[in-house]
């Protein structure tokens, strides 16, 4: 995916991996009931603060909190942007 969207500061731009439609045990979610997704893939990331470079980078599979971040629409797909501090960590 090539977005020219481009992130300010400590900021990252993060495509949600898709939602469970199945449990470990086979059995379908409904719609209503499935969880936003906790991790996704960095698309594009900041230069970082001047004394706090960025430790993410584009391509990293990356854990955040429930709440964090916003979601936005770009060219039709939805992402998450969020504040690096807000990412817990990479896979």
């Amino acid at each position: 995916m090539s977005t020219s969207f481009k992130p300010l500061a400590d900021r990252v731009l993060i495509e949600p991996a898709p939602a469970e439609t199945k449990t470990a045990s086979g059995l379908f979610i409904p719609d209503s009931a499935k969880e936003k997704p906790l991790k996704g893939k960095v698309i594009a990331a900041g230069s970082g603060k001047v004394d706090e470079p960025m430790t993410v980078k584009v391509g990293d599979e990356v854990l955040f909190g429930q709440y964090s971040g916003s979601e936005i629409t770009l060219d039709g797909t939805t992402y998450m942007i969020m504040r690096e501090a807000d990412i817990y960590g990479v896979l």
